[in-house]
């Protein structure tokens, strides 16, 4: 019988979907369940972006150019500079998602046994796209303590071997939340330029900042033209995953060139994704005015429930829409599987992602759980009560 490859075998699954089959049973057995695993908003898409597609006329679905729809880049390049980021259509390649932004970085950033540092917990599908990418993570710690604060430039410097090619954040971040600050920042441009790394910096949550804070983007570093790599999608900002359009974006006109080669290999992104997406930049701004202020109350609702639950504790996040809380249970695989397999709560349950997956370090993240809050207020109450009751039952209960 012909064998798997090993990086097959390396590939991680994904924490935040591995656990569907059970919910799927779960709901076969009548138990309604929340989804707080994934986060695919209930916001609405914007009517204009449906409305391209709906409107949709020319005579042949064609190709795209490979780095993308010309107008579509162009009026990107128009909505970043409203966010004093300035580049042209040809710092863009469009890509099928953030992923395979992501992806087409690594690969033309880096080569096979090649090192990225990433400060965890991290959005776990970073974990698969190094491996597809043949690229070994090397994970520095951010503590729940500090709110996942970035690590001391120390870590990072202890981290930094002649392999190390680059480094990548998410900000705000995916799982926890955390918004990085500008002083923040400043400290990883001062260990980019030392060591002369690239700097990958996954924006996608940017109109997603809470308690006044605002988002502070390493397109605005000085100094850093060549190493940086900007990484954007539509999917959460304009709740609209399944369109799957994403953006690798850089000044570095080398690394453009390279990252071009690979967006040709798969031809082009797809032509409907850009047509809604290039519509969507028209969107208004009280849209994201309502869609923050749902965010907030949300955000308020299950910090504050699970601050009141015996034995755990969850950050203030001021961006994204995700928290990590740390849990009073033995095993959080075990726990999340328990909730769709052995628990309910009045015939509901709530589906979580185990944080296990969100760590490089085996061992990290079993007491500890990334909650999307992605449902409306009074659904997120119900489910915080279902969370709330299984901790009292939950045979691996550690305190």
């Amino acid at each position: 019988m012909p064998q798997i490859s090993q990086k097959g075998r390396r590939m991680p699954e994904s924490p935040i979907r591995k656990l569907v089959p059970f919910a799927e049973a779960a709901k076969k057995r009548g138990i309604k369940v929340y989804h707080l695993n994934i986060g695919q908003p209930d916001i609405e898409t914007p009517e204009v972006a449906l409305n391209a597609v709906r409107n949709f006329n020319q005579k042949v679905v064609e190709y795209s150019h490979s780095a993308g729809i010309l107008s579509y880049r162009e009026k990107l390049a128009e909505y970043y500079k409203k966010h004093n980021i300035h580049i042209t259509a040809d710092d863009i390649i469009i890509g099928a998602g953030a992923s395979e932004a992501i992806l087409f970085a690594m690969n033309s950033c880096m080569d096979n046994g090649d090192e990225i540092i990433i400060p965890e917990p991290f959005y776990a599908n970073y974990n698969g796209f190094a491996v597809n990418a043949g690229v070994n993570v090397v994970p520095i710690p951010s503590s729940i303590e500090t709110g996942f604060a970035l690590p001391p430039i120390a870590e990072f410097e202890k981290a930094i071997t002649p392999k190390t090619k680059a480094i990548i954040i998410c900000n705000p971040n995916n799982p926890t939340g955390y918004l990085y600050s500008k002083e923040e920042l400043e400290v990883l441009r001062e260990i980019v330029l030392k060591y002369d790394l690239f700097l990958f910096s996954d924006e996608v949550y940017r109109e997603f900042c809470y308690d006044g804070k605002e988002h502070f983007s390493v397109m605005h570093l000085k100094g850093l033209e060549n190493n940086v790599v900007l990484i954007d999608s539509v999917s959460k900002r304009y709740s609209a995953c399944g369109v799957r359009i994403g953006a690798m974006i850089s000044k570095n006109k080398e690394l453009m060139a390279t990252a071009m080669k690979f967006a040709q290999a798969r031809l082009s992104p797809p032509t409907f994704g850009q047509v809604a997406a290039e519509a969507a930049i028209d969107t208004p701004d009280e849209y994201f005015e309502n869609v923050l202020d749902e965010y907030l109350a949300r955000r308020d609702v299950v910090v504050e429930c699970i601050n009141k639950m015996e034995g755990a504790y969850c950050p203030n996040p001021l961006g994204a829409f995700y928290v990590v809380a740390k849990l009073p249970i033995d095993d959080s695989d075990k726990f999340c599987k328990w909730l769709l397999e052995d628990f309910n709560y009045n015939n509901e349950t709530v589906m979580l992602a185990p944080a296990t997956g969100f760590y490089a370090t085996k061992g990290k993240g079993m007491n500890e759980v990334r909650i999307s809050y992605v449902l409306n207020v009074d659904d997120l109450k119900r489910s915080m009560k279902c969370l709330e009751e299984a901790l009292k039952v939950y045979p691996g209960r550690t305190e």
